[in-house]
């Protein structure tokens, strides 16, 4: 079966093909009742545009590229989700790869989807070197770095400061009464942000004279089992802790399996204390404290500052902060 043409929508809308092509971009022009029917003719027809004829004309595709380090856990693809939502009714598209927390893999990713002429592009972190943020300073399109603050912006910044992040639960450990504490993650030289989280819960500790006790870092990938076998580990060479902090909340979660298994009351003995927010730590038995990070509502507010800055409405203000949220410490 052949596919159908504009020129067919048009003729069975009524219309010229101008105003068919005008009318399934969207354009302002094009009354309301005048776009339903070429779309409803254009649904009818099973038509598909093509996109590429329209972004050599434009020079653009309506493609926005989003670069994430990773799908194994809930976070990025909760952001893709906000990201998705934001965009929803634009006619702009989200298409995104995955670096694997590895930098060249990123700029190569970047580079490829750049090639494409996508109206913007979405980063996670502030931490990409020289070479990549040379490329995006040449994108001639919105860049929009997503999830960290903690740095220096190419365009427009939507996140969280991280290293305050870890600050503020140190802090409120510490108010709690906990005084002996562990460390457990993986992956720090990779995720960059987890180990300014870790580098902020250290200065408070030593601002209040202390230290992390006993520390377990591996490079590891991130994950609910590595995290129990991380703590299972600690806990075997010491019991003399009262907070074990931990670089995510998948970690946490091992962590709380840990202390069920080993018969240590949590968060009696030992409270455990993560970051993000997880569903699933919520959902365990027993409580642990944990930052979350409004990660959906950030993707929707990159795609929100990314229609704008597109359309050429720039918002005054390039950078949106987030706060996260504190819970689980009495």
């Amino acid at each position: 079966m052949r596919k159908s043409t504009l020129e067919e929508v048009a003729a069975a809308a009524g219309v010229s093909k101008m105003t068919a092509s005008r009318a399934l971009r969207g354009a302002a022009d094009v009354s309301k009742k005048t776009r339903e029917k070429v779309l409803l003719e254009a649904e009818r027809l099973s038509y598909v545009g093509n996109q590429l004829a329209l972004s050599l004309s434009s020079q653009r595709t309506n493609l926005v590229a989003v670069v994430v380090p990773s799908m194994l856990n809930i976070v990025f693809p909760e952001m893709l989700a906000g990201i998705s939502a934001g965009l929803q009714g634009s006619g702009m598209q989200a298409v995104f790869g995955i670096s694997d927390y590895d930098m060249a893999k990123e700029r190569e990713i970047i580079r490829d989807m750049l090639s494409w002429r996508p109206s913007a592009i979405i980063v996670t972190g502030l931490d990409q070197p020289p070479e990549t943020v040379r490329m995006l300073q040449h994108a001639d399109i919105p860049v929009i770095q997503l999830i960290d603050l903690d740095g220096t912006p190419v365009d427009f910044n939507v996140g969280l400061s991280h290293g305050k992040a870890g600050e503020e639960m140190a802090a409120a450990l510490l108010a709690a009464g906990r005084r002996r504490f562990g460390y457990i993650g993986c992956g720090l030289e990779r995720d960059l942000r987890a180990g300014k989280r870790k580098a902020g819960f250290e200065k408070v500790l030593r601002e209040n004279g202390l230290s992390f006790q006993h520390e377990r870092v591996d490079g590891a990938y991130s994950s609910i089992a590595h995290g129990k076998q991380l703590t299972m580990s600690m806990l075997a060479a010491t019991r003399d802790l009262d907070c074990i902090y931990y670089s995510s909340d998948d970690m946490a979660t091992g962590g709380a399996f840990a202390c069920l298994e080993l018969g240590i009351s949590s968060p009696g003995e030992v409270l455990i204390a993560g970051f993000n927010g997880l569903d699933v730590a919520r959902a365990l038995p027993i409580r642990i404290a944990t930052s979350i990070s409004p990660r959906r509502q950030m993707g929707e507010a990159a795609a929100t500052l990314l229609l704008s800055a597109s359309r050429g409405n720039p918002p005054s203000e390039k950078v949106i902060a987030f706060y996260p949220e504190i819970t689980g410490i009495d």
